[in-house]
């Protein structure tokens, strides 16, 4: 194969801690300076294709400016998700003013972590994982990154590999994506890393003295070490008529395909409850031209996780949409003949609609740990390390855990988190002590916006807010006991990647000084 060179840059051109973007036959190479010395790294991220220019670069840590996906800034390697490839890395000559890459033929911007391969002779352990969403894949790859040579199990009732679950209510329901997209990696890939993948296997019990795993058609399965990650499920509402067809819920892929189904012919549709799968759904089923209400007891959409003055923001863009509204209220019957036509309002108000999606919130998938504890939401406790008991582990949405941040007691259902934990119990399983001390992450598209989130609080004593709400251009920061908790943004990448730095680092400036303004968060990172 031949390599070709190029002046990526002069010497002098960047400073310590800046980066640059570089195209070369349609793709992007990201050049940066470390203390002195140059990096060139592929220059997109491998989740959803944003420019890592656009990011942050701190130190040794690269942020996709998206998702918040995070590179070695001097190796290109993994270290947080949601991404689950590294970048590809090239060579960097200096020859007298000028800053040379060497670029293969064909040139690749990101490559899979080095992982191990199964071989029973150096390990004849076998390491089972219950759930094949966003903590059970991102273990399996883990794991195999870590060294496990032993055996991987991924078990899913489901029947097809891990997806992409958080686009189902976004890109997927819209008809933005085919559904060759929304496999996260192929079988192919589970085939070269020996993870062994059971589809259609419906659990029934866990015996932890025995360390077996039970399935519905009576069979078991031995383990040597375990990870629940089987997530959550959808709340069913309890109201006559909620029987009916066309009544659904969104959590799996199946899900959104019924519901796809159901849209063809279908008029008015209503979400039930203002959650984000709810209000996603809306936004998606009026760009397939439906109408849509939603339906919700809140006064305000979201006001208990941003407020009143960025929920009632939200409000806004669904009207301008086409959504209509029916807040403050309360269901108390479904009507139809066979199939759902009607919702009934306490008020007795009377909504027309021919499909109906519930989104009320969710229970965590932990019925079959009759042998477990678990606590009183359904959850189950973990410690730092994700260990439930002796050899058994659980990440995402069933694991509660003590945010290190707060010492609080906390439960996260977001992919991110349920990625990170995914990563941090499999490192531990492999044997890698390390205590869970990352910082959470989601994101909603809905309405146009694109709004991100750092940082987790069930409630507040003050928002301070940076920008304007109104032109959908700011940043809201969420003071409880003096300290800053959490952070939103939209139209704000850049900061909200310097946010998440920030608190990683517990360098957060002063809710004093962020009252002031003028705080440039970038700026304190680099």
């Amino acid at each position: 194969m031949n390599n070709k060179e190029i002046i990526a840059a002069k010497v002098d051109e960047l400073n310590n801690g800046e980066m640059k973007k570089i195209e070369v036959d349609d793709h992007k190479i990201l050049l940066s300076r470390i203390e002195g010395k140059y990096y060139a790294l592929g220059g997109t991220c491998p989740h959803y294709g944003a420019s890592l220019n656009e990011g942050v670069l701190s130190g040794e840590r690269i942020y996709c400016p998206l998702h918040h996906a995070r590179f070695n800034a001097k190796t290109g390697d993994l270290e947080e998700p949601p991404t689950r490839d590294s970048l590809w890395k090239y060579p960097v000559k200096i020859r007298g003013e000028n800053v040379v890459l060497e670029l293969p033929e064909k040139i690749k911007e990101s490559r899979v972590p080095e992982m191990t391969k199964y071989d029973p002779e150096a390990d004849n352990r076998t390491f089972v994982i219950i759930g094949a969403g966003a903590a059970g894949n991102m273990a399996a790859q883990t794991l195999r990154e870590d060294g496990f040579q032993g055996r991987i199990i991924m078990i899913t009732k489901e029947n097809r590999l891990p997806y992409d679950r958080p686009d189902l209510s976004k890109a997927y329901l819209k008809g933005e994506v085919e559904p060759e997209w929304m496999p996260l990696r192929s079988k192919k890939f589970f085939e070269a890393y020996d993870i062994e993948i059971m589809l259609q296997k419906r659990v029934t019990s866990v015996k932890p003295k025995g360390k077996t795993v039970t399935f519905e058609n009576g069979e078991s399965l031995h383990y040597d070490k375990l990870l629940l990650a089987t997530g959550s499920i959808p709340r069913n509402i309890n109201v006559p008529g909620a029987n009916l067809k066309n009544i659904y819920t969104l959590r799996s892929w199946d899900d959104a395909d019924m519901i796809l189904k159901a849209s063809e012919t279908a008029v008015k549709a209503a979400v039930i409850g203002a959650s984000f799968i709810g209000m996603e759904v809306a936004d998606s089923l009026t760009k397939r031209k439906l109408s849509v209400t939603v339906i919700a007891p809140d006064s305000v959409p979201f006001e208990r996780i941003f407020g009143k003055e960025i929920g009632n923001m939200f409000q806004q863009l669904h009207i301008e949409n086409g959504v209509d509204f029916r807040l403050s209220s309360k269901i108390v019957r479904f009507e139809g003949n066979g199939k759902v036509k009607a919702i009934i309002l306490e008020d007795g108000e009377k909504i027309k609609a021919d499909l109906v999606i519930l989104g009320i919130g969710v229970i965590p998938a932990t019925d079959f740990l009759n042998e477990i504890d678990l606590l009183p939401d359904g959850s189950v406790k973990v410690n730092e390390y994700f260990e439930v008991q002796k050899d058994i582990y659980a990440a995402g949405d069933i694991a509660t855990f003590i945010e290190f941040r707060t010492n609080q007691v906390t439960r996260i259902e977001h992919w991110r988190t349920a990625l990170q934990q995914g990563r941090c119990a499999a490192h531990n399983m492999a044997g890698i002590k390390q205590s869970y001390n990352n910082i959470p992450f989601f994101w909603t598209s809905q309405a146009g916006l694109n709004l991100r989130y750092v940082g987790h609080t069930k409630e507040w004593d003050e928002i301070i807010i940076q920008g304007a709400v109104k032109f959908r251009n700011f940043i809201a920061y969420f003071v409880k006991n003096g300290k800053v908790r959490a952070f939103a943004g939209n139209n704000r990448d850049q900061e909200m990647d310097a946010a998440e730095e920030l608190m990683r680092r517990g360098k957060i400036p002063s809710v004093e000084s962020l009252r002031q303004g003028g705080i440039d968060l970038v700026s304190l990172v680099k």
